[in-house]
């Protein structure tokens, strides 16, 4: 598959298995500016990166199903992409910067929307 072409806007990948909480993280970054990629676990996040040149920000939950949950996501990311923020979230797992990738930025949930517009919009190109 070819590598996708910078959209106009920065591209948000949101990952996250349950579908309520992944179309609200992607309202508030389309709303935040952002293009929105979805996938419901790391696996078909790490296939959507590989795939695409243009992902700017991974916003992931820690726990999914699958063959990784978010923080090994998150740490494959800061490997393998390194330019790529990272946004982390859960309800359960409440983490330091320490356990973050560097630049990680950790959103307890209930997260409130203000708190995820402004990681992003700290992530977004200065005009």
């Amino acid at each position: 598959m070819a590598a996708r072409q910078a959209s106009a806007n920065p591209v948000c990948l949101v990952v996250e298995d349950e579908p309520f909480l992944r179309m609200d993280a992607a309202d508030i970054a389309r709303d935040a500016g952002y293009d929105v990629v979805e996938a419901e676990n790391a696996d078909e996040a790490i296939g959507i990166l590989e795939s695409r040149n243009d992902i700017r920000v991974i916003f992931t939950d820690i726990n999914m199903p699958g063959s990784m949950d978010g923080l090994k996501l998150a740490a494959a990311v800061r490997n393998r992409w390194p330019p790529i923020e990272i946004i982390v979230t859960s309800g359960v797992h409440k983490l330091s910067a320490a356990d973050l990738p560097e630049r990680g930025v950790f959103l307890s949930k209930p997260y409130d929307r203000n708190d995820v517009a402004a990681a992003l919009s700290g992530f977004r190109p200065r005009q």
